[in-house]
């Protein structure tokens, strides 16, 4: 076991516990699905979570729900009359998340919806004051836009893998897709008067944007 995996198993074992529900989610994630470790997990899951419950928003969108997980992290921390709207674009996905989502305590929080965010949510008619940004890379900017749009003033938007295993500084992966569009997205929010921006070495990056 590495450092970082004992340094991970430490977290884990001195946070909010991460509960029999998700667990197995995450379990029968790893098994069922091609790309597992796109779920958020036990540490980020907890933070998503605490951060619902710090800023306590009313609406919060999600872009990117994979497997569920983090949504239903998200939902954990929600008050009374919250709502979480998430949109996975893999109709592939639908089979498998949708029971995990509507099986859990927080089923009446989530809106579930297969589509592309980027095209649908600003049609919810919707304004939030959070919003997880976790889809394509490629597409973070287009996205970052869009959430703005409907974003109020004070709300927060929260993307993940923003340091992308390290890739944003590797130049082994400079014609990467994926790591051109996070380098892209990274550089534009670092430089853009509308908002405020910390990144969080979490993972592979979770950075924390506040509209001003």
């Amino acid at each position: 076991m590495t450092e970082t995996e004992l340094i991970d198993r430490y977290i884990c074992n001195h946070i909010e516990p991460e509960g029999d529900y998700l667990y197995r989610l995450y379990r029968a994630t790893n098994i069922h699905t091609i790309h597992g470790r796109m779920a958020s997990g036990h540490i980020q899951g907890r933070l998503l979570k605490m951060l619902v419950e710090m800023i306590r928003p009313k609406n919060v969108l999600e872009v990117g729900t994979f497997s569920g997980y983090s949504a239903i992290c998200l939902a954990q921390g929600l008050g009374e009359g919250g709502k979480l709207y998430t949109f996975e674009i893999n109709d592939e996905m639908e089979d498998f998340t949708r029971p995990w989502i509507e099986g859990s305590e927080v089923a009446d929080k989530i809106d579930f919806r297969i589509g592309d965010a980027n095209v649908e949510a600003p049609k919810l008619g919707v304004m939030f004051d959070m919003a997880f940004v976790d889809g394509d890379k490629r597409t973070y900017i287009e996205t970052y836009e869009m959430v703005l749009g409907i974003l109020n003033p004070g709300g927060y938007i929260l993307a993940d893998n923003t340091l992308w295993d390290g890739h944003v500084i590797d130049p082994a992966y400079d014609r990467d897709s994926q790591t051109k569009g996070i380098r892209a997205f990274n550089d534009l929010i670092a430089n853009d008067p509308r908002v405020e921006v910390v990144i969080l070495p979490l993972r592979d990056g979770l950075t924390l944007i506040r509209k001003k």
